[in-house]
């Protein structure tokens, strides 16, 4: 296989629509989740964290072993960061609840769209001659 046949193959598999169409919706996913993990870090989470009595679940972990300093190192302290853990799977739960709503959103507008019955064809003038001389033979 020569290097030209292969980057042909290449070049014909990345133009492909498919592919083009996954990466932009790849893209646009990203963008996404970022908007939406904005929206869960800086408005939602705040009223929740005061409902919860002013918790940051960011900062909420278990401290399996102190800080320390060993030999005039300073080692920082073992910890199970189970708060991260919390707001990342927030995050899911509202990104996967918004992108539900915006398949199902697109999803209705398909079907009324189905739905909507065409009006019938207006008859051009003609089409309207043709029936008549069409009505005229059969009388004959």
């Amino acid at each position: 296989m020569s290097k030209s046949s292969f980057l042909l193959d290449f070049k014909a598999f990345v133009m492909r629509g498919n592919v083009v169409d996954m990466a932009v919706g790849v893209i646009i996913g990203g963008a996404f989740g970022k908007i939406i993990s904005s929206v869960v870090a800086d408005i939602i989470m705040p009223p929740i964290g005061l409902l919860v009595g002013g918790t940051n679940f960011s900062e909420l972990r278990w401290e399996l072993e102190p800080a320390r300093v060993v030999d005039g190192v300073e080692q920082a302290a073992v910890t199970i960061n189970y708060g991260n853990f919390i707001q990342t799977m927030l995050d899911f739960v509202i990104i996967a609840f918004a992108i539900f709503l915006f398949i199902r959103l697109l999803s209705n507008l398909r079907r009324k769209k189905e739905e909507t019955p065409l009006p019938p064809p207006v008859p051009s003038n003609e089409e309207k001659l043709l029936s008549e001389i069409r009505d005229l033979l059969k009388k004959q």
